[in-house]
């Protein structure tokens, strides 16, 4: 959905809106991403460096297909790609070193 605005505050103001979903989706993600590290068995599992270029040609894709530039897609999903596999293998790590620890111990 293409929003035409009149002015540089109306720029802003959407500019703050698509802003807020971002966040939100990111959120979203990142909890998804938080219950995957509960699925892999190993670092390499975080890490899926297959994985990787599988969602970064998925997502040019759907740049081209929505007149998005595919190279600015691709630069922040990698981006956003590394800080979730940092995060991913913090809780990979944690979820490691205390299993089959009581929960209350």
């Amino acid at each position: 959905m293409e929003v035409k605005c009149s002015s540089l505050s109306e720029v802003r103001e959407s500019i703050d809106n698509v802003d807020r979903a971002i966040v939100a989706l990111l959120a979203e993600r990142g909890n998804l991403v938080t219950q995957a590290a509960s699925f892999k068995k190993t670092t390499d599992d975080v890490k899926a460096p297959s994985r990787v270029e599988h969602v970064i040609s998925k997502v040019t894709a759907l740049a081209q297909a929505q007149g998005a530039n595919p190279e600015v897609v691709e630069r922040v999903y990698r981006a956003m790609i590394s800080a979730f596999i940092e995060a991913e293998l913090r809780e990979h790590c944690f979820l490691s070193e205390n299993r089959g620890k009581p929960e209350h111990a």
